[in-house]
């Protein structure tokens, strides 16, 4: 998988009918920080992804979307995909 399938995958888990050049610049960014917190924490991804990374960094960039409009802390799901895939090794 790669960016564009990322991007669409995005735009799936936030129910993002369509996307105007604005949000999508926002989604493509919140997608390279998701990819570089994710490195912070240890692992790295590049593409093109497996489907279990592909997840994640999908995750992580919805993660980040919602964040900006409430101060909760990250999802206990994507906690434990971090850790599985930081763990897990590959």
């Amino acid at each position: 998988m790669d960016d564009a399938d990322i991007l669409k995958m995005t735009q799936a888990n936030l129910d993002l009918l369509s996307l105007t050049p604005e949000r999508e610049d926002q989604l493509k960014s919140l997608i390279k920080a998701a990819v570089g917190m994710i490195g912070r924490e240890g692992v790295t991804l590049s593409p093109p992804y497996s489907p279990e990374d592909a997840n994640l960094v999908v995750m992580y960039a919805a993660y980040l979307y919602r964040k900006r409009a409430v101060d909760e802390p990250m999802p206990r799901m994507l906690r434990w995909a971090l850790n599985n895939r930081i763990f897990g090794g590959r």
